[in-house]
């Protein structure tokens, strides 16, 4: 038996065992006590997380999968918790949670929003996304990859970029190569309370990003105390993380 991949659900399963077991080993296992795959498929990475010490959650809407790993892993009903994007994690109590998963790259960039939204319980995370988007993810100030991705992610994780992963090394082939990335929990001070502020002060700065960002933010009704920073005389990409942490600060303080 064997499991149908499916277009809708960006399905491409993995069949390297060595790839499968890099990914794993990606993770350190260390200060928590939760995992969770991101859609196991046919298992290819949860045969290696069952052998760990930790308590494994399986993220996975498709019928067909879920049979195929109770059958094949010996997964229980309780292992599985459906869609990720719809996760709360209420049932880890607080505790932390590792995600981990070939991710479809569909819902990718919205998978990492989500680990964003719950940074405070999720010290880690190891996953394969498609290659631009891993690069994104993982670019710095004054590059064409660098943008809000970039900047959202890496105000609370250290981004990693692991290896390249080809084509051929799943069924079905996607069209593009992947990108393995792994995320380690950095929280830069100054955000605490300024999560919604940033986030609109990214946004907006990356909207025009060929504009300076005195024509970028105008949107925002940039506080009068600062309307002559040095930063609106840059493009967003010329700043870095820190720069836009900082800037929020100010623009908190000056509202």
């Amino acid at each position: 038996m064997s499991v149908k991949a499916k277009k809708h659900l960006g399905q491409h399963f993995l069949t390297d065992e060595n790839i499968a077991e890099k990914i794993v080993e990606g993770l350190s296992f260390e200060n928590y006590k939760n995992i969770m795959e991101v859609g196991p498929g046919m298992g290819v990475l949860t045969k290696y997380l069952l052998e760990k010490d930790q308590k494994i959650y399986l993220a996975e809407i498709d019928q067909e999968s879920i049979e195929y790993l109770k059958k094949n892993y010996h997964t229980t009903e309780e292992t599985f918790v459906g869609d990720f994007l719809k996760q709360d994690f209420e049932f880890i109590k607080q505790d932390q949670i590792a995600i981990i998963g070939n991710f479809p790259y569909n819902i990718s960039s919205q998978i990492l929003f989500k680990i964003i939204d719950y940074y405070q319980i999720v010290p880690e995370m190891v996953g394969m996304f498609q290659k631009e988007v891993a690069e994104r993810t993982a670019a710095v100030p004054r590059t064409k990859d660098y943008g809000i991705l970039s900047v959202l992610v890496q105000a609370y994780y250290d981004v990693t970029y692991l290896f390249t992963v080809h084509e051929n090394v799943f069924n079905p082939p996607p069209k593009v190569k992947s990108g393995v990335i792994k995320l380690t929990r950095n929280p830069k001070e100054g955000l605490a309370g300024n999560e919604v502020l940033f986030k609109q002060i990214v946004k907006a700065g990356f909207g025009q990003r060929r504009k300076k960002l005195s024509n970028s933010w105008k949107v925002l009704n940039i506080p009068e105390a600062l309307k002559t920073h040095e930063f609106l005389d840059k493009r967003a990409e010329e700043l870095s993380v820190e720069d836009f942490i900082s800037f929020t600060q100010l623009w908190k303080e000056n509202q």
